[in-house]
């Protein structure tokens, strides 16, 4: 068995369902203290609510840092009597490792530690600075985790200059994709007034639903955006709909329409809103809306990052990466606001947040030795630029 399974099956062994940390934290911080990183460990959150964070930092040479960053909280499991095998037992079947976490994202996170202690061998003094930054709240409301981390580093001028984040990105084979970039999300909540009447006296009353359908059709029809070279166009969509008291001779008096958008760099959150106010307003409605910016969206370019991984994935599977911005949100909505070059790369993710989660064994390997040439990769870039001038 390798180092890094090893460790992944360790961190699978403990349950750490949002918002525990199960005792992860401290395995990941018995591996790097030894390495001469300086681990803060940050609680927040109220006691009912208690999320366990980490900042651990070895600084290089240089003034270069890069970050590996993730969660150690998973989902809840489901029905145990669903699962081939318990949840929180690591075990192996036909070539995969199960376990709750094995795809998002424990074993990413023994691959960065298991990279790092193998870069460490080859080079024990990098130019480039290494960091960790963990959290046991992304799966849950992410308020206590890493975005009040990154609010600290902001505040000490700790930032780090590039960052990667463990989530699981891949498709089929680990490195076939990587996300440089992801959507941001504004939900809102609509309430649109009527007058409640009795449905044989429509004209003592006023339906909210006859009122809001043709400003409901105008919105799913309408264009907020066309993408760019990294985003596809941003995305209206209605979740929820709920009107009436459940008989069936009462007009409602309102309707409640739940509602997202997935938008893209091309627009911006208060741009959404004051196009979507507007079309309410042009089809007469009387409404109350509740906003909840969950995300702004990121996206980092080719540049130094993307090119080192770029040509680490190559190196070690010989695939060529495909670079994405699809998919949900993540912690790396939090770190772009402070860091300029993010991105995010695990094993693939098709078991994600599912019974019997699981990743396969072949794949877990070359997620450590891709971590490791990219740090290889950025420590000689840090080398280089901080070398003096002829």
């Amino acid at each position: 068995m390798n180092t890094t399974l090893r460790l992944a099956e360790q961190l699978i062994a403990l349950p750490s369902i949002t918002p525990e940390d199960g005792g992860c934290t401290a395995l990941i911080i018995s591996h790097l203290k030894p390495l001469g990183f300086d681990c803060e460990m940050i609680d927040l959150g109220p006691e009912t609510f208690r999320v366990r964070n980490l900042w651990a930092k070895r600084p290089g040479s240089s003034q270069k840092t890069l970050a590996f960053a993730g969660h150690v909280d998973v989902v809840p499991t489901g029905p145990l009597s669903k699962w081939s095998s318990d949840p929180f037992t690591p075990s192996h079947r036909d070539g995969q490792l199960f376990g709750r976490g094995a795809s998002d994202m424990k074993t990413s996170l023994a691959a960065m530690v298991v990279a790092t202690q193998e870069f460490l061998k080859e080079c024990p003094n990098p130019a480039l600075g290494i960091a960790f930054l963990l959290t046991s709240d992304e799966e849950g409301p992410a308020l206590d985790g890493t975005v009040r981390i990154c609010e600290l580093l902001k505040q000490r001028n700790e930032t780090p200059d590039f960052c990667i984040v463990g989530e699981p990105t891949s498709v089929k084979k680990t490195g076939d994709m990587i996300k440089n970039g992801r959507r941001g999300s504004l939900s809102g909540k609509l309430i649109v007034k009527g007058i409640q009447g009795h449905i044989a006296y429509p004209q003592l009353a006023d339906n909210p639903v006859h009122r809001a359908a043709p400003a409901l059709a105008e919105l799913a029809a309408t264009l907020w955006d066309e993408g760019n070279e990294f985003f596809p166009p941003t995305s209206w969509q209605i979740s929820n709909v709920q009107a009436g008291t459940g008989a069936t001779n009462v007009i409602p008096g309102e309707m409640v329409i739940d509602f997202n958008f997935r938008f893209c760099t091309e627009s911006t959150a208060d741009s959404l809103k004051q196009r979507l106010t507007a079309i309410l307003n042009k089809h007469e409605l009387t409404f109350e809306i509740a906003w909840t910016l969950s995300g702004l969206p990121f996206l980092t370019t080719p540049g130094t990052l993307v090119e080192a991984v770029r040509s680490a994935i190559h190196q070690v599977t010989g695939l060529q990466t495909e670079l994405s911005t699809t998919g949900g949100t993540s912690d790396g909505r939090f770190i772009a606001q402070t860091c300029p070059q993010v991105i995010e790369l695990g094993p693939p993710n098709a078991t994600i947040h599912k019974i019997d989660e699981h990743v396969a064994l072949e794949d877990i390997e070359p997620l450590k030795e891709i971590y490791k040439q990219v740090l290889l990769k950025l420590n000689q870039a840090s080398f280089a630029e901080s070398a003096p001038a002829n």
